[in-house]
């Protein structure tokens, strides 16, 4: 088993958490001035601006295999960011813990636990850049003198490989913290187990169209400072969490103001951000939604950047003591999901059934590249908000022979996939949908209308 190596310090997990106990102390009172910080701390914009020169070429696409993800990452591997193999996934998959400063407080980072959830292993590989490339910018030297920064990106790359939510042997490892069963969820209990983080970050992706609170903004990032009981009980390190929380709405307010929700704080004993946060680590969850215009979510990728490496300086310096938890304990909750796309004003126009008026919901299988479409709801909906809509008024939806039952009728949960047409038999073909966005039949009428846009 892969044990973690502190070079240079002392190989005696038990006295760190003492003298992070002491330095944790001294900064709750001091706000700060514990950790001797020798220039002030960066603000966003400052930070921001950072980015463009530290942000890692080859993961413009959130869809990312093991290989690739490190092979673009590893020559910002070395110097001051060390690289340890620490375990494998089910199927063999190296999973690496970087190492980043020598301070007394320890701090975890873990990210894409699920496959599909990659935003932040973007910003990690960014952080990891300017770890390396910057070691004597005053932000990095304030980070490295006050903290001990651990990361693991692509806790399953098994998932990563297939970009999906559960490992290969399909079980969701953010809810394997109680028995753990999967090699992934193991690994994350036993390195909590070495280092006692002071500070843990559990970084996710949630879905994109989700509303802060009864609003109809979209959330772009949802935080949490998750319960460690079912009473949701409030103790110092919680409070700190909190604290942390504050800090990161704070530096990513510039970018994604007024999209910041707070997640569902229930208390879930099979999550590891609860129970690592049960466990002692003051924990934060970071969930990265949607953005307008940003399917790859590189705005995320930098918005995580920014709020990240604050929260970090804050940390290592103290100052977090400073923020009020009132700022993270007035956000609004996570709100309701809208719906994908509605389609509206078409006439259905089943082979061998009568013509019916009817609007269709699609749900897809990823909203942010809106692909995979299939049909949520057929019917009267008039009264239905949706993320788009596409109004077909005066036009005839034909199903593509994939989107029928075995009996030549329709149902909800079939593919989104049907003909545009002028005609009741397709005849007129104005533009086929085929589980996204629309596409021009062969033969388009030269005097038809601009094709209409969700």
């Amino acid at each position: 088993m892969n044990r973690i190596r502190r070079s240079g310090r002392t190989p005696m997990a038990a006295a760190r958490p003492a003298l992070a106990a002491i330095f944790l102390a001294a900064t709750a009172c001091l706000g700060g001035a514990a950790a001797g910080q020798a220039a002030p701390e960066s603000t966003p914009a400052q930070i921001r601006t950072l980015y463009a020169s530290v942000r890692v070429p080859g993961l413009d696409q959130r869809r990312f295999t093991h290989d690739h993800y490190w092979s673009v990452v590893s020559p910002w591997l070395g110097g001051s960011v060390s690289s340890q193999v620490v375990g494998e996934s089910a199927e063999g998959r190296d999973i690496r813990l970087l190492t980043f400063g020598s301070g007394p407080v320890n701090v975890l980072l873990w990210s894409q636990m699920h496959g599909d959830e990659s935003t932040a292993t973007m910003a990690l590989a960014d952080i990891v850049r300017f770890f390396h490339d910057r070691p004597d910018e005053p932000l990095a030297e304030r980070i490295a003198t006050g903290a001990t920064i651990y990361m693991i990106p692509m806790l399953n790359p098994d998932g990563a490989e297939r970009f999906r939510r559960r490992n290969a042997q399909g079980i969701d490892v953010n809810r394997d913290a109680r028995v753990l069963q999967t090699p992934e969820g193991q690994l994350l209990k036993r390195i909590d187990d070495e280092l006692h983080p002071d500070f843990g970050f559990n970084l996710h992706d949630q879905n994109a169209a989700v509303r802060v609170g009864r609003t109809d903004r979209g959330v772009a990032i949802a935080l949490l400072a998750p319960a460690f009981d079912s009473a949701r009980s409030v103790d110092a390190k919680r409070r700190r969490a909190e604290q942390v929380a504050s800090v990161l709405i704070t530096a990513m307010d510039p970018m994604v103001g007024g999209h910041i929700a707070k997640y569902d704080d229930a208390f879930n004993p099979r999550a590891f951000g609860d129970l690592i946060g049960k466990w002692g680590a003051s924990t934060v969850l970071i969930e990265s939604g949607g953005w307008a215009d940003d399917p790859q979510k590189q705005y995320l990728r930098e918005a995580n950047f920014v709020g990240i490496l604050s929260a970090l300086d804050a940390i290592a310096t103290g100052s977090y003591a400073q923020a009020d938890p009132a700022l993270y304990d007035s956000l609004a909750y996570n709100g309701r999901r809208v719906p994908d796309l509605l389609i509206t004003g078409g006439t259905m126009a089943i082979p061998g059934l009568p013509t019916l008026q009817a609007d269709l919901l699609v749900s897809y299988a990823d909203p942010l590249t809106k692909e995979g479409g299939t049909l949520a709801d057929i019917g009267d909906l008039g009264d239905v908000q949706a993320q788009d809509t596409l109004d077909v008024s005066g036009l005839y939806l034909i199903p593509m022979p994939e989107a029928l039952d075995g009996h030549g009728g329709i149902n909800t949960g079939a593919p989104a996939r049907f003909i545009v047409a002028e005609d009741p038999e397709g005849q007129r073909v104005r533009f086929r949908f085929e589980g996204g966005p629309p596409k021009r039949g062969p033969a388009p009428d030269p005097l038809a209308p601009p094709l209409p846009q969700p």
